[in-house]
């Protein structure tokens, strides 16, 4: 039994990891940190908290709505996965030029409404998870998927409860430029997509 349990798990472990690495990619932790400091500057640590919490809650449950719904929307519009792919490709292309080029989302005065939006989303269950989504769950499973995408909601949690730490560390300026990296492998993932969705439709 010992020799069929062991591939099992360093399967699902290479199978996590491959759904892990593109949604941690598009969640872009070191460019959504510097954000939400801008955003909840001048507001008390629980404000702050509180923020953080409504912002993860609502990127959670758009995530699973979109999970739950967005293969009936297809089928419903005509849409295959191969056209999702190439369009999901497109847009997570412009956006992660938009971000390298500074044409990102403009930080805004402090609010203690701004959990919803725009941190839930558009920013954290934005375009790049939402269509990451959307393409790994055929790959990989609902599962594993919602196991990877968990696990990446529970590090950007941790990373927006040390976020002024962080910043002491890295500096703004530092996170930024891990941003701009992320944005990087972000548009070569989205290449990827493109290519990937030509080659179905051929």
């Amino acid at each position: 039994m010992g020799t069929s349990v062991l591939p099992t798990a360093g399967s699902y472990l290479h199978n996590f990891f491959y759904a892990f690495i593109p949604l941690f990619v598009a969640t872009d932790i070191g460019g959504i940190v510097p954000i939400f400091l801008s955003l909840t500057k001048g507001l008390s640590e629980n404000e702050r908290r509180s923020v953080g919490g409504q912002a993860l809650l609502t990127a959670f449950i758009i995530s699973l709505l979109f999970i739950a719904i967005g293969r009936w929307v297809f089928q419903l519009l005509g849409i295959s996965v191969a056209d999702f792919q190439i369009a999901g490709g497109i847009l997570l292309l412009v956006l992660a030029v938009g971000e390298m080029l500074h044409f990102g989302v403009k930080e805004g005065l402090p609010n203690v409404h701004v959990g919803p939006v725009p941190l839930g989303t558009p920013l954290i269950a934005g375009p790049a998870v939402l269509t990451s989504l959307i393409i790994l769950i055929p790959l990989y499973g609902y599962r594993l998927t919602l196991s990877a995408l968990a696990v990446n909601l529970l590090l950007l949690a941790l990373a927006l409860s040390q976020s002024r730490r962080l910043v002491r560390w890295f500096g703004d300026n530092g996170l930024r430029a891990t941003s701009q990296v992320i944005s990087l492998f972000l548009a070569a993932i989205a290449v990827s997509m493109i290519r990937r969705g030509v080659q179905t439709l051929r």
